[in-house]
């Protein structure tokens, strides 16, 4: 069976859990080209799943944890600070930050496949609104025209 190497900077198409997890950290700091669905959005799963981790670790090591669990989407909301000054908190903390960089430029890629810079990811600093939008700009299907993104 012969097997052929898409680029890095081609987008893959129906990307399995373990190909897009890989992508995301071969492709770390990379801004240009696209991706796919598939990749962006097992990665997303991905992210949560670490989240969920980390608050099943939190909740059996620390008795307080239930009363101020880490936000996967905003850690720093709702008491959240509190829980990042434990041990398993400032590991989460350590985590993503280092996914902070890849994160976004996954989303770049993500923006680029639908045929949209990727500054549009900066809507998602208006309130409300913004993540509506920058969200269904990540669910919208690939359009041929993104190839203009690719190196």
């Amino acid at each position: 069976m012969t097997t052929t190497q898409l680029a890095l900077s081609e987008p893959l198409y129906g990307a399995s859990f373990p190909q897009a997890v890989s992508r995301f950290f071969r492709k770390y700091a990379t801004f240009s080209g696209r991706a796919s669905r598939s990749e962006y959005w097992w990665w997303v799963l991905a992210n949560v799943l670490v989240a969920v981790a980390f608050n099943l670790v939190g909740s059996l090591t620390d008795p307080q944890w239930t009363s101020r669990p880490i936000d996967v989407f905003s850690p720093f909301a709702s008491g959240g600070a509190f829980a990042l000054a434990s041990p398993v908190g400032a590991a989460f903390l350590i985590y993503a930050t280092a996914i902070l960089i890849p994160a976004l430029a996954l989303t770049w890629r993500r923006l680029h496949d639908t045929d949209r810079s990727g500054a549009w990811f900066f809507i998602v600093f208006v309130p409300i609104v913004g993540a509506i939008v920058l969200l269904v700009f990540t669910l919208l299907s690939a359009r041929p025209a993104g190839a203009r993104f690719d190196e």
